[in-house]
């Protein structure tokens, strides 16, 4: 695991060694075990590295046997081993024991398709001296990240924007459509970024850099051709293979292996196959209190799988006094643009409790989007049958009497899925699906935007780009085209965005056996009405786990990963809330400052629950006072 950089000057100007230096020293939090620099002519590749596999000789870059060809690289190859045996035979020769190498010979071997061989995650560059050429890819759903950014001079890439916001000609223009996106879905989708000059590599894509050009092509994508034949016990017997390939893949390792256990039916299957491969799994889980009272997680589930697994289970609580201004701040600093799902909070807190005794963790991470696992999946599916019900009903008398609904001071979000769900009832398929994952629910942009911010974003709008994915072909069944939806937008951009920054700032390395993608391809063949029968979300995966994990496991309600956000922004936040969001200062007049003081006074008056609204309001007031130079 790595933090890989580069640079392309054009007009042959040579890169030197200090610039990369430069771009490496921003990420050293992804890889504080290492540093490589190639540089050569107008052309220089670094990489930062966490030690995993090969700790003796995998320093990178990596060269193949005539030093022609060089390599840096972040994640995993949990193949490489399979694969360096075809390439022994292909006559290759090899001088580390690394998957970094593996990858390199492999491209030797059969260019661009080499991609098609791997079996992982990663994102990586390769500079190919005989074709003149750069060669950069990210993996088939989006683990590991790839930005990069071309000017006048240069073309520049790396696993973080910091390295690539090191160089003063790369300008910070605000990009108003990733603007739109953020306040519509709390994160910016691939391939933007708030930077209107640099853009995120799509997943399943890969750049040739060549004469000064850019040609980004697609070399996989998901298709959801559902075998209608399928029944249950084929279908839980497979997974279960899979899986059990999946996770023993995921163990290659020369560091200590353990795995996040949240008490959830996905991580505790993850913890459930480890064991069968480990006689004593780590696992680790968080749960929160402090001096506003304890908030219900789901330590106590993880316990009981702990006991059954025979697990070395560590627990910590994490104190309401930690949600702090100077945590926040960190927050906005590891992803370098504005970033809202405040399940990082957790999700910071239990990357740095588990630094302390390994340094990769499994999780459970992708058992949601495979098997039809949130909430706003099965409000879709009831959505299906709403749609029928009388005009005036569904459109009149349910939305007025749900809207006059006061919700929970303490968090409960059930009022407000009500609303949500009844505020999309008679709207087409894919507008409906947005109206459930929209941050504005309740708003709109012409209230909370100033008349000038909405000028530039009214022909910029994201929403279309939104509904593209929902209406493409690979998906035909409403509900699999949620799925779809999600694996292009949700999965990559927001949950692994979030999981792999966190991480790394931590230098942990997570692993995410569900996101294989032999899994996953096999996964969207099984028909949705295996994964949620008789409306019960991840009907299938019960199933197929019922042998496994215990009762009180599989039946408790799902909470998620997530944090007491709405009661620390009612307690210890709160003037820090008020003081941020409505102080004059640049970049308020991006908003309506009448409209933040109405969303806030509603929210603590339990009228409106807008938790996710004002930490968004929150993140982006910060991210703009730190990276707009202001």
């Amino acid at each position: 695991m790595c933090g890989i950089v580069g640079i392309i000057n054009k007009g042959y100007k040579n890169v030197s060694e200090s610039e990369i230096q430069t771009m490496c020293s921003t990420i050293i939090h992804r890889g504080p075990d290492d540093e490589g620099i190639y540089v050569k002519n107008n052309v220089g590749i670094g990489m930062r590295r966490l030690n995993i596999i090969d700790l003796n000789t995998g320093h990178q870059p990596i060269h193949n046997e005539d030093k022609s060809i060089w390599i840096v690289f972040n994640g995993e190859i949990y193949n490489y081993k399979e694969l360096r045996e075809y390439l022994v035979k292909k006559n290759h020769k090899f001088y580390t024991d690394s998957d970094t190498e593996v990858i390199i010979h492999a491209y030797e071997e059969d260019g661009e398709e080499c991609l098609e061989k791997l079996r992982g995650m990663f994102s990586f560059a390769i500079y190919d001296h005989k074709k003149n050429q750069v060669f950069i890819a990210r993996d088939r759903l989006g683990i590991k990240p790839l930005f990069f950014c071309e000017t006048e001079d240069s073309i520049f890439f790396a696993s973080e924007m910091k390295a690539i916001l090191t160089f003063n000609n790369v300008k910070r223009d605000m990009n108003w459509k990733a603007f739109d996106s953020f306040f519509t879905l709390s994160y910016i989708p691939s391939p933007m970024s708030i930077f209107k000059d640099i853009n995120k590599l799509n997943p399943g894509h890969y750049i040739i850099i060549k004469n000064e050009k850019i040609c980004i092509k697609k070399y996989w994508d998901i298709n959801f051709d559902i075998n209608k034949n399928m029944n249950e016990q084929y279908a839980t017997e497979k997974f279960l293979n899979l899986f059990e390939e999946a996770v023993k893949m995921h163990l290659i390792s020369d560091v200590p292996v353990g795995a996040f256990l949240s008490g959830g039916i996905d991580s505790s299957l993850v913890v459930a196959i480890m064991g069968k491969y480990h006689s004593s799994v780590n696992t680790l889980s968080i749960g929160f209190g402090g001096d506003i009272g304890s908030y219900d997680d789901e330590r106590k589930y993880a316990k009981i799988v702990s006991r059954q697994y025979k697990t070395n289970h560590r627990e910590y609580e994490v104190s309401a006094e930690l949600c702090n201004s100077s945590l926040i701040e960190k927050i906005v600093e590891a992803f370098d643009e504005p970033f809202a799902d405040h399940g990082v909070i957790p999700t910071y807190f239990v990357c740095k409790m588990a630094r302390e005794n390994m340094t990769v963790a499994l999780s459970g991470l992708g058992g949601d989007e495979l098997f039809s696992g949130y909430p706003r999946h099965l409000g879709f599916a009831f959505g299906e049958i709403y749609k029928y019900l009388p005009k005036i009903l569904k459109e009149n008398i349910l939305p007025w009497s749900i809207e006059r609904f006061s919700e929970s001071k303490g968090g409960e979000v059930t009022v407000n899925w009500l609303k949500r769900f009844v505020r999309g009832g008679g709207l087409i398929p894919e507008k409906r699906y947005l109206t459930y994952v929209n941050l504005l629910s309740g708003y709109s942009k012409e209230v909370l935007f100033s008349k000038n911010i909405l000028k530039l974003i009214e022909e910029q709008s994201y929403e279309e780009d939104f509904f593209s994915y929902y209406r493409a072909k690979n998906a035909k069944e409403p509900l699999n085209k949620v799925y779809y939806t999600d694996i292009k937008t949700y999965l990559p951009d927001d949950i692994l965005a979030l999981t792999d920054r966190i991480s790394m700032m931590h230098s942990l390395e997570v692993r995410v056996p569900f996101l294989d993608h032999k899994l996953v391809e096999f996964c969207a063949t099984i028909p949705h009405t295996l994964k949620m029968k008789y409306f019960k979300p991840k009907y299938l995966l019960r199933k197929a786990t019922s042998q496994l994990l215990p009762k009180e496991v599989l039946e408790h309600k799902k909470q998620g990963f997530v944090s007491p956000m709405n009661l620390w922004l009612n307690h210890q936040l709160k003037d820090y809330i008020y003081d941020t969001l409505m102080r004059n200062e640049s970049g308020s007049d991006i908003f309506s400052q009448k409209t933040i003081l109405n969303i806030l006074q509603q929210h603590f008056k339990g009228v409106q629950l807008n938790t996710s609204l004002i930490w968004a309001l929150l993140i982006f007031k910060i991210w703009y006072k730190k990276y707009m130079r202001i």
